[in-house]
């Protein structure tokens, strides 16, 4: 099984790990610090390099318990010592987008009251989805200015991993359906917007709000079933 090394410490870019499986074009590692496509949140990409070798990581994608990293180019056997380094600048943007969609998703629920039913990113742009019946009139300008606020605060974003019977217990942590997480996932990761918002969550983020940017709503748009997208940008 590959330690998840971002799951702890989503500064690091680069890690020197053990190939333990060789499947066509793509590797299993003993360790990684590529972020695995889910959550809605994109894979890392770079490169997996060693003594007489390097390839493109152009994907890395979890199948039956096993992580895979797709390569491009030579492929080390199983044994090798690799060096695996992701695009820095790649991730540094998407952790500034995925903690916008969480603090765009705290204000949303302190305002209105309502949660996130979906959602998806790039690097510096997302779409989230609401359960929303219909938007207040002036929605995108006030939520655009209260989300630029929660970041001017520059509130910590703090990364812990909580027993799964502590988790449940947290009201907070009930508003984004932690119990619903799988009973054989026995510790939750939480991330903790301190003060704005809490989740379950797997993803990478910046370290305080203020490193996130500014943020604007570009376009709201009703996808029914009482399901309100927001779209926003980062600069």
């Amino acid at each position: 099984m590959t330690d998840l090394v971002y799951l702890r410490d989503a500064q690091l870019t680069s890690l020197e790990s053990v190939v333990t499986a060789v499947d066509d074009s793509r590797v299993e590692l003993d360790a990684t610090v590529f972020y695995v496509l889910g959550g809605g949140q994109p894979a890392d990409v770079g490169t997996l390099s060693w003594i007489d070798g390097e390839a493109a990581v152009t994907d890395v994608r979890k199948k039956e318990g096993t992580v895979w990293h797709h390569l491009d180019g030579p492929i080390p056997a199983v044994g090798t010592t690799v060096t695996g380094t992701i695009d820095g600048e790649r991730r540094q943007q998407l952790m500034r987008t995925h903690s916008a969609m969480h603090v765009l998703g705290g204000v949303v629920y302190n305002r209105y009251g309502v949660t996130s039913t979906g959602n998806n990113m790039e690097p510096l742009k997302a779409r989230i989805d609401f359960d929303f019946g219909t938007l207040p009139e002036g929605f995108a300008e006030d939520v655009t200015a209260a989300v630029n606020a929660e970041i001017a605060a520059d509130r910590p974003i703090e990364v812990s991993f909580l027993p799964r019977n502590t988790a449940v217990e947290d009201a907070d942590l009930l508003r984004t359906k932690v119990n619903l997480i799988p009973e054989s996932v026995k510790e939750i990761r939480v991330v903790d917007i301190v003060g704005l918002d809490k989740q379950a969550d797997g993803g990478t983020h910046v370290d305080s709000t203020g490193e996130i940017g500014h943020f604007e709503i570009t376009k709201t748009e009703s996808k029914g079933g009482g399901n309100k997208r927001v779209r926003f940008v980062l600069s």
